[in-house]
């Protein structure tokens, strides 16, 4: 039977550093939860649905334009 000793060495090294990054993640994702950055999850997705204030000026000065040429 083959003996590797450093196979066993480098799966504890694989473990260690596993749980190292898992718990790396983990305080990232409770940071984020204090700051507040999973509070509003909709209204990002639902604004982009909605026109922009900087767009409605223009188009009813264009109106009132037309309207003046009729």
């Amino acid at each position: 039977m083959y003996f590797c000793p450093i196979g066993m060495e480098i799966l504890y090294l694989m473990i260690l550093c596993s749980v190292s990054l898992a718990v790396i993640f983990l305080i990232l994702f409770i940071y984020g939860m204090k700051k507040g950055q999973f509070d509003d999850d909709e209204s990002p997705a639902v604004r982009i649905l909605f026109d922009s204030e900087e767009n409605q000026p223009k188009e009813d000065s264009d109106k009132k334009e037309d309207k003046k040429n009729i």
